[in-house]
């Protein structure tokens, strides 16, 4: 490496743990502090200030402007499913169905299910009350607190799975459009991988990190419009809706007769399903009662609300990436692959899992790190959903204090900070290493 090449690489820590800094201590929101780390890097790299300047103005640009339809019409879709009473309804219900042995499978069916179209968060907020109120009813075997948690962790896996692996979550859909991939073969990968690394994290996992776990009255509680909820068929259809849309347009590009249908194609566009799921899901869900000012107000307040702060956040994630490009990482972590033979997918997660550990955002993480691998991608020739996979198993890895989602889970499931770390961070960073050793494996057949 050149004396360039080792400044490039000191600008990119100093300016993102400048971020970090400026987020953890400082208490800044994400969007000024990466911001402010943004412009160091171009600075300590070299850039000059107005090429820095319109670096940070393209990222934040093609971040907003591509992916914020799709989080925004996710948010809406689930601030639908939260207040409409239908994703606590699918809950319920599955859990009506099971016994005490099955439980815990079925809570990992249904997070997966209602993670697919929806940020980490609000999945979260949408399924742990239901999950919680479940497991306060699970029967005594000694140890109380550990059966709950038997039943809490496997929906905490289903989340953290899909957030990392599955589009059209918008983390892996971020990687898609950054890295030029298939969103069907994506898609179809993801799946693969999925549903066996849930199971390890989940329903495996919890019978060795739960005993022994002290519970609290959980400190968050959930509230919702009062409604009676929409028949469970609705809900499950307007759940699966954006997913058999987008999945339908991939499979119409196989086959032969179907290629040239234009409506066809454009079903698999995320903006144009969320937005047709968005239109379908309002009469369908609140009926009589979508008139009403107060739902109407109730589903975009809370839209609103959530989609500013995930927006800025995420611009600002990409204007660090633009500047990361601009002053050159993307082509020296190229040439590093090339030079030294390491791995793209093992590269991808390790960049990932970096910004992962100090920015504590795994959409942050997804952001930056594809933004410098197209040329790693290009020079490798290596499968781009595989890397957008790789990527995306390292953007979960060991969740910790500077990860508003650790906080979240320790609120809601009533656990210490430490016992947070011992059952939740475990989890992710389980999700994440048996993912990358699954999108390697995987790479060996396609």
């Amino acid at each position: 490496m050149t004396g360039a090449d080792i400044r490039l690489v000191m600008a990119a820590v100093a300016g993102i743990a400048l971020a970090i800094l400026l987020i953890v201590r400082g208490r800044l929101h994400p969007f000024i502090g990466l911001l402010c780390g943004a412009f160091a890097v171009g600075i300590l790299a070299g850039l000059p200030l107005a090429d820095t300047a319109k670096a940070v103005q393209k990222g934040v640009g093609d971040i907003v402007g591509g992916t914020g339809l799709v989080v925004a019409l996710g948010l809406s879709l689930g601030a639908m499913l939260h207040l409409s009473g239908a994703a606590a309804s699918l809950a319920t219900g599955a859990l009506r169905l099971t016994g005490p042995k099955a439980a815990p499978w079925a809570t990992l069916g249904i997070a997966i299910i209602i993670g697919l179209p929806l940020f980490f968060e609000t999945g979260l907020v949408l399924l742990l009350p239901i999950v919680v109120a479940a497991a306060k009813a699970m029967p005594d075997d000694g140890d109380r607190d550990a059966a709950k948690l038997r039943l809490i962790m496997p929906a905490l896996a289903g989340l953290g799975v899909v957030h990392a692996l599955v589009p059209p979550h918008p983390g892996p859909l971020l990687a898609v459009e950054a890295l030029g991939a298939s969103l069907g073969r994506t898609m179809l990968y993801g799946i693969i991988i999925a549903i066996p690394i849930a199971i390890l994290a989940g329903p495996v996992l919890a019978r060795f990190t739960t005993p022994g776990v002290r519970l609290i009255e959980p400190v968050l509680s959930d509230h919702s419009l009062d409604l009676a909820p929409p028949p469970r068929a609705v809900s499950l259809f307007i759940v699966l809706l954006p997913i058999l849309l987008i999945a339908a347009g991939e499979l119409g590009k196989l086959v032969p007769g179907l290629k040239d249908a234009a409506w066809l194609a454009a079903a698999s566009n995320p903006v144009l399903a969320l937005l047709v799921t968005n239109l379908i899901a309002l009469p369908l869900l609140f009926g009589r009662r979508l008139a009403e000012a107060a739902i109407q107000d109730a589903v975009w307040y809370e839209t609103m609300g959530a989609a500013g702060a995930i927006l800025l956040a995420i611009g600002a994630g990409g204007a660090l990436k633009q500047v990361l490009v601009s002053a050159g990482l993307s082509d020296l972590l190229a040439r590093v692959v090339m030079m030294y033979a390491i791995s793209p997918l093992l590269l991808g997660w390790l960049v990932a899992v970096g910004i992962r550990l100090a920015a504590g955002s795994a959409t942050v993480a997804t952001i930056t790190a594809v933004g410098v691998m197209p040329g790693v991608v290009a020079a490798s020739g290596v499968s781009p959903e595989l890397v957008v996979l790789a990527i995306g198993a390292g953007s979960v890895f060991f969740s910790h204090v500077n990860d508003p989602g650790f906080w979240l889970v320790k609120g809601y499931v009533g656990t210490s900070t430490a016992d947070t770390f011992r059952t939740w961070s475990m989890l992710e960073t389980v999700i994440s290493v048996a993912g990358l050793a699954a999108v390697v494996g995987l790479s060996y057949f396609v």
